[in-house]
C-alpha cells in the first residue's frame, strides 16, 4: 500500500506539440526520490470531469480558471459538474449543425441506465413575416417566408424523429422537443421541463483554435445550467 506521504505527479496530455513537451519535461524533472508519475490521455474516444467553482451570480467569473481552461482546450469530451448527480434523465440540445452531432453520438455510446430517458431539444429559429405596410409585394413576401418557417420546422422534426428513432434502439426511452425561441432558453427549458440530471452540447471548435469556438449554447450552458453540463467534441 502506497504511504500517505508519497509524492505523486499527474501530467495530463492531449497528444498535441505542446502536451508532449510537458510530458518529456515531467518525465526528467527532479522529483522527490520515489515519485510516481501518472500519465492521463485525453483522446477523441475519452472524457475530462471537472468540477465548477461558481456560486450565485458570480458563477461565470468563478467556474475556476482550471476547468474553463480544460472546457476550451480538450480534444475530448469534458463534463462539468455543478453537485453529484446519478444521471438518469438527460437533455440533448440538437441544432442541425455537426457539432451538434457530436452530442447525440455520445450519447449514443452511452449504457441506459433502469428508467434512462433522453429529451431531444432543438429550437427553429424562423425568420420573422414582414408587415403589410412594408411594401406593395409584402403580401407574397410573407407567404414565401412562412413556407420557408415551415419546412425548417418540418426538416428539424424529421431529424429529430431519426435521432429519437438512433436512441431508442440503444435501450433509451426517448422524448423530443422543438420549440422556436431562442436556443439557450429553449435548451435550459427542456432541462426545467424534463428534469433533467445531465445537459449535453456539441462545441463547435475542432481545429487549433477550437477554444474560441465552444459555441453560444455550449458557453451559455456552462454559465447558466443548475445541472452537470457534458460538451461534446
Amino acid at each position: 500500500m502506497a504511504g500517505t506521504n508519497e509524492f505523486r505527479v499527474i501530467v495530463a496530455t492531449d497528444g498535441s506539440k505542446d502536451a508532449r513537451g510537458a510530458v518529456t519535461t515531467a518525465a526528467h524533472f527532479p522529483w522527490p526520490a520515489g515519485a510516481r508519475v501518472r500519465v492521463v490521455v485525453a483522446r477523441r474516444n475519452r472524457a475530462f470531469v471537472v468540477g465548477w467553482r461558481g456560486h450565485g451570480a458570480v458563477r461565470r467569473a468563478l467556474m475556476g480558471s482550471v476547468s474553463r481552461g480544460i472546457v476550451r482546450g480538450a480534444a475530448c469530451a469534458v463534463l462539468v459538474v455543478r453537485r453529484p448527480q446519478r444521471v438518469r434523465r438527460i437533455v440533448v440540445g440538437l441544432d442541425q449543425t455537426p457539432h451538434a452531432s457530436r452530442a447525440l453520438a455520445f450519447v449514443e455510446r452511452l449504457v441506459p441506465p433502469a428508467r434512462g430517458r433522453v429529451t431531444l431539444a432543438t429550437a427553429v429559429t424562423l425568420t420573422p413575416v414582414p408587415s403589410r405596410r412594408v411594401a406593395l409585394a409584402a403580401g407574397a413576401l410573407a407567404r414565401e417566408v412562412k413556407r420557408t418557417n415551415a419546412t425548417r420546422a418540418r426538416t428539424a422534426s424529421k431529424e429529430l424523429n431519426r435521432a429519437a428513432a438512433r436512441l431508442k434502439r440503444r435501450g433509451w426511452d426517448t422524448r423530443t422537443s422543438l420549440t422556436t425561441g431562442e436556443p439557450l432558453n429553449d435548451v435550459l427549458g427542456a432541462v426545467k421541463t424534463a428534469r433533467a440530471h445531465l445537459l449535453v452540447v456539441g462545441a463547435k471548435g475542432t481545429s487549433r483554435v477550437r477554444h474560441l469556438l465552444l459555441g453560444s449554447v455550449a458557453e451559455g450552458a456552462l454559465n447558466s445550467s443548475p445541472i452537470p453540463v457534458l460538451v461534446a467534441r
